[in-house]
């Protein structure tokens, strides 16, 4: 094995060590541009004049550019806000939930003299493999519970995740010092004043990751409206469903033999995709950047260990 040298407090293997480095970053960038290509490609598609899709399908540069797909967009400009409002109501509160719902179990489960905590582990783990079903859990929703028509219904089915928990519980048990834990249990301190004061500020690399993940789930959820929510009560319809139920719409009208064909062809179908895509996409990548370095120490944390 090649002796190892350090230059730069960067590690190169002694000979072939800064080619490697140059080949693994020249790698990363056209890997990072190959990631990057289908969103630019899909925005530069949505300023496509529909002519110039139908002609000449999609192209990088095309022929002709155009805003119809956004001005059609603005038609329901008031009906996609007010499902924004909604998301972003259904967003924050869900994840403020689901992070007390998720960080409170995994401390339980984290403490070894808890004498439940097999019995607990082992009932969290089983909905990993084993789930009720749509039926059940439609049954469940709207028959017990009652969560029919309500925001509720957005809100507690996803609340709770049986893997976050465990990658928690994990995170707790290898990065939170016990020693930490026993002086202020041994000083009088309650559970509730330990997990609050001590192991939440030490988490939050871990917190901010699974909050993250949690939000874009939030963000992108439309099948509960499909599931909970009738017709009667659009003024509940997340953002996603909304644009769903707008780009139906559009293929509807672009599409069926009763429409004529002057209306049909001021519809920008596929243009209209693409912009509906952008809107999705926008807020995630203006949000995820600023939460990368605790992607990266969350999710990597103990891993050495």
């Amino acid at each position: 094995m090649k002796p190892v040298s350090r230059e730069n407090d960067s590690i190169y293997i002694k000979g072939i060590g800064k080619t490697a480095d140059r080949v693994l970053g020249a790698f990363m960038l056209i890997l990072s541009a190959l990631v990057l290509f289908p969103v630019v490609f899909i925005f530069l598609i949505s300023f496509s004049s529909e002519e110039s899709i139908i002609k000449n399908g999609y192209r990088l540069i095309p022929d002709e550019w155009s805003a119809d797909a956004y001005r059609y967009i603005a038609k329901s400009l008031g009906y996609i806000m007010r499902s924004f409002g909604v998301t972003a109501v259904i967003t924050i509160a869900g994840t403020v939930l689901s992070l007390f719902l998720i960080s409170t179990m995994a401390y339980v489960l984290s403490r070894e003299y808890f004498r439940l905590r097999k019995l607990y582990t082992m009932l969290i783990i089983l909905p990993m493999f084993f789930g009720g079903g749509l039926a059940a859990t439609y049954a469940v929703n709207t028959q017990l519970y009652d969560l029919k028509n309500t925001l509720l219904a957005l809100i507690l089915p996803g609340a709770c995740s049986s893997w976050y928990i465990i990658v928690m519980r994990t995170y707790y048990r290898q990065n939170i010092p016990e020693e930490i834990l026993e002086a202020a249990c041994l000083d009088g301190a309650s559970q509730w004043r330990i997990f609050r004061q001590f192991v939440w500020p030490l988490s939050k690399p871990i917190i901010v990751t699974i909050g993250a993940f949690e939000a874009f789930s939030y963000w992108n959820s439309w099948y509960p409206n499909l599931l909970y929510t009738d017709s009667n009560h659009s003024g509940m319809y997340t953002l996603q469903y909304v644009l769903y139920n707008l780009e139906k719409s559009a293929t509807f009208l672009a599409t069926n033999d009763r429409i004529s064909g002057a209306i049909a062809t001021r519809i920008p179908t596929e243009s209209y995709r693409m912009a509906l895509a952008v809107i999705i996409m926008v807020p995630v990548l203006v949000t995820y950047p600023l939460f990368r370095k605790f992607f990266v120490k969350g999710l990597t944390a103990g891993a050495g260990k």
